[in-house]
């Protein structure tokens, strides 16, 4: 058989070493699946960005034309996306990240066989279809969760096809390459995929499939810009014209949108769990339509602002010179969060945490009548805060951010939002909003005590 001779250098001496080709093979034949997959998420991920698009554009129609019309879209659309749900895949509802976090904590030899209720092509199809439907409806809900999710099924999917003879691929290592390739391909943020996947998703050392995460995360994002071209997810905002007191301001914005940020998933929590009470499908239905009502009335009433994903509200208030917002759009922000993910459907919170965000940071950058730049420090510290406050994540909602701005001279204002932001977060509770669904999902998979991981003990503060 062939073989590869390498000259290795130890201790002022040449070893030379042979390298088996079968070696070589292998390592290409368990690269190819994390290829694929990563070739496969970044295809659906335009199409899904595509008709999410279109969907809001409708909703933007009718908003333009006949506002009216909300109030017999919202709750029919809210009910059809509930109901598929409900009929077809269970575990498609909300965001998608937490199912992916029980699916990396069942993927082990024992239990892997549970994956399949939370990744699957059922999944990906309920997925996209309700959450199209909730944002046709006006629902405040965003697509980088599910693209989490759909990705995550897309490589555990191809992991599922290979023939018996295949060189072994690691389910876990599969389905935590696919979270962080969605993401990257959702938002076109390489290293926020990566630092999501060290940050939210891995629980084993990451240098034992960084080359698959890596070159995983390469193919999608660039599958994704190859079709969409190399876009900003936001744009660049003027950020250039700093004051050091900007820092003060920086840290009470992600305090405040940190904390509420943090409400809202208690307040989530709370009606999920009183949801749990309900024992006739009637129950569901009339919840569902008072949600649709609500998030309708407050788009028809108050302010068009008030429904869909957020980018709007984000980008209005980066790129407008009027960025002083009314001081009830974040509380309508989070009202429609609330209403919109406890409704049952498909729909993730990271869009719409971001607008949360953006909105907290623009009222209290008015209130102060900051400069337009500082303005938008403020406002993309309240983007990272709020969804820090939600995820717990803060280096992941940092580079996000970056990510979608490319303003690398407020990354040190970011990362300082961050931080604020989780430590505030631990008044109102230790664990974070996704943990806390994680247990929900790997409960509802199998009832049984000895797959329940306890939830990780937050961070403790140091006794002097």
């Amino acid at each position: 058989m062939m073989s590869v001779i390498r000259a290795i250098r130890k201790n002022g001496k040449i070893y030379f070493d042979r390298i088996n080709n079968e070696r070589l093979k292998t390592n290409l034949l368990q690269a190819l699946p994390f290829w694929l997959a990563a070739l496969m998420t970044g295809l659906v991920a335009v199409f899904y960005a595509k008709l999410f698009s279109l969907a809001e554009n409708i909703t933007g129609y009718i908003i333009h034309h006949n506002k009216l019309l909300l109030f017999l879209v919202t709750p029919l659309c809210f009910l059809i996306a509930w109901w598929l749900v409900k009929r077809f895949a269970p575990f498609a509802a909300g965001s998608g990240i937490p199912q992916v976090m029980a699916a990396i904590e069942l993927a082990t030899p024992k239990r892997h066989d549970k994956v399949d209720k939370l990744l699957s092509l059922k999944i990906i199809c309920v997925k996209i279809i309700s959450s199209l439907l909730m944002v046709l409806g006006g629902g405040i809900v965003g697509r980088e969760g599910p693209t989490i999710q759909i990705s995550a099924s897309i490589f555990r999917t191809v992991n599922r096809w290979l023939p018996a003879w295949w060189p072994k691929v690691s389910k876990r290592n599969m389905i935590m390459t696919g979270a962080a390739a969605g993401l990257a391909a959702a938002f076109n943020t390489p290293l926020g995929g990566i630092v999501f996947a060290v940050e939210e998703l891995t629980k084993t050392h990451i240098s034992y499939f960084k080359t698959a995460l890596f070159s995983a995360i390469i193919i999608a994002g660039l599958t994704a810009q190859a079709l969409l071209g190399p876009y900003l997810y936001l744009g660049y905002p003027d950020v250039n014209s700093q004051s050091y007191t900007i820092l003060f301001w920086v840290i009470i914005v992600a305090v405040i949108a940190g904390l509420m940020g943090s409400i809202m998933s208690r307040l989530i929590l709370a009606i999920l769990k009183w949801k749990a009470t309900f024992t006739r499908n009637r129950q569901f239905i009339f919840y569902i339509i008072a949600c649709g009502l609500l998030v309708a009335a407050a788009g028809y009433f108050i302010d068009a602002k008030a429904i869909g994903s957020g980018k709007e509200v984000m980008t209005d208030a980066l790129f407008t010179n009027n960025k002083e917002v009314p001081w009830y759009l974040p509380l309508l922000r989070i009202e429609g969060l609330i209403f919109s993910f406890t409704s049952g459907a498909s729909g993730g919170v990271f869009a719409p945490s971001l607008s949360a965000g953006a909105s907290i940071g623009a009222l209290l950058s008015g209130w102060q009548q900051l400069s337009p730049q500082d303005t938008n420090i403020l406002i993309l510290s309240g983007m990272v805060g709020f969804l820090t406050g939600v995820t717990r994540t803060p280096f992941t909602s940092a580079i996000l951010v970056l990510e979608m701005t490319n303003r690398h001279n407020v990354i040190f204002h970011l990362m300082l939002a961050g931080m604020f932001a989780s430590l505030v977060s631990l008044i109102i509770d230790r664990h974070s909003f996704y943990d806390h669904l994680r247990i929900s999902y790997l409960k509802k998979v199998q009832q049984e005590e000895d797959i329940v991981a306890p939830l990780p003990e937050a961070p403790q503060e140091r006794k002097e």
